[in-house]
């Protein structure tokens, strides 16, 4: 069900997805709320579940990961049990760091963040070819950004 927002709700979400580091008085103060009013209307919105967490948007490339890539996987039927097989499959490759299931020709759209070509291969040889049921994939590379943001990186281990 969809929320039932305001200008001021709404003003409060932009606010928070620029920048989710905003002190409650900064908020506030954009919002032209005084602090209390301000924190319930935001704990309003995350009971509600229109914010979902807060989040630091990392630099993928200042991670080391110069290749992204959207990959289209058709896999050979969809039973309960194949397709849970699948679904855990992927969500355990941590340079997959997007994952959904889509209409059309094929049956799901990964994206997927390697270090370079190499990484990438590797990584479609390995484990992406090798995924319960894959019948057919298929890799576009993202040539330029202009628009969007990718969670979830794997942050290298130290």
């Amino acid at each position: 069900m969809q929320a039932d927002l305001d200008r001021t709700d709404l003003q409060l979400l932009r606010a928070l997805q620029d920048n989710a580091r905003l002190t409650s008085g900064e908020l506030a103060q954009m919002a032209h709320l005084s602090q209390s009013p301000c924190w319930r209307r935001v704990k309003k919105l995350e009971d509600d579940g229109v914010i979902g967490g807060y989040h630091a948007g990392l630099n993928r490339r200042a991670l080391g990961f110069g290749v992204m890539a959207f990959v289209m996987v058709g896999i050979d039927h969809q039973t309960e049990i194949s397709s849970r097989a699948f679904e855990d499959a992927v969500c355990a490759i941590p340079e997959v760091v997007m994952f959904h299931g889509i209409s059309g020709p094929e049956d799901f759209i990964l994206v997927v963040v390697a270090k370079d070509l190499d990484a990438y291969s590797e990584l479609l040889q390995r484990k992406l070819h090798r995924l319960p049921g894959v019948r057919h994939v298929q890799t576009y590379f993202s040539l330029q950004e202009f628009k969007g943001r990718v969670g979830g990186l794997p942050v290298p281990a130290t």
